[in-house]
């Protein structure tokens, strides 16, 4: 059990049944009445974000995550395949469960799995990732990097905002919490 009192950002617990990561709280110390926690919460099976408060000292159940390392290896329809690259064990994620991650994985990309309890919740991505543009428009010369924006689209298919001066075939760094260009990878 843990205090809510000593949430963290990316601490996982249990509550009402699901198993939630925390985004964001606060502390709230009116001027009348009881303390309380405000609380911004991510489920991990479903990634419905609810907000939720505590009162101040109220215990939840700390979720244990291990985390594996390990390699997306490929697709076959809508089912995904990831490989242990100790044990060479290999698990497969449906398509719904990784939704959002798909924008970004490419093959042979090494990933974090989350799991619980021998359930696999799902992907756990890196901060940003790197991947190369499939199809834009030609920058023509003379823009700069301040002068707008323009479609991209990503070898995953992802479309992201890109400056002017971005052409097919560059290498770009993908914030991958917003889904955004970030720059041009060396």
């Amino acid at each position: 059990m843990i205090s809510v009192n000593d949430f963290k950002t990316g601490l996982t617990i249990e509550v009402d049944g699901g198993i939630w990561r925390v985004l964001d709280f606060q502390h709230v110390k009116p001027g009348k009445g009881a303390a309380f926690v405000r609380s911004k919460l991510r489920n991990i099976r479903t990634g419905a974000v609810n907000e939720k408060t505590f009162r101040a000292g109220e215990k939840v159940e700390k979720a244990q995550i291990d985390n594996r390392k390990m390699q997306y290896l490929y697709a076959n329809g809508d089912v995904h395949n990831f490989m242990d690259t100790d044990t060479y064990e290999q698990i497969e994620l449906d398509s719904k469960q990784i939704e959002y991650e798909l924008k970004f994985l490419r093959e042979n990309m090494e990933v974090q799995i989350m799991q619980y309890q021998g359930e696999t919740l799902g992907v756990e991505l890196p901060n940003s990732v790197i991947l190369i543009v499939a199809e834009t428009e030609p920058g023509i010369k003379g823009d700069t990097s301040s002068g707008g924006t323009k479609t991209a689209v990503l070898e995953t298919g992802l479309s992201v905002q890109v400056p002017f001066f971005i052409n097919e075939g560059d290498r770009l760094i993908i914030n991958t919490s917003e889904a955004a260009y970030v720059s041009r990878a060396q």
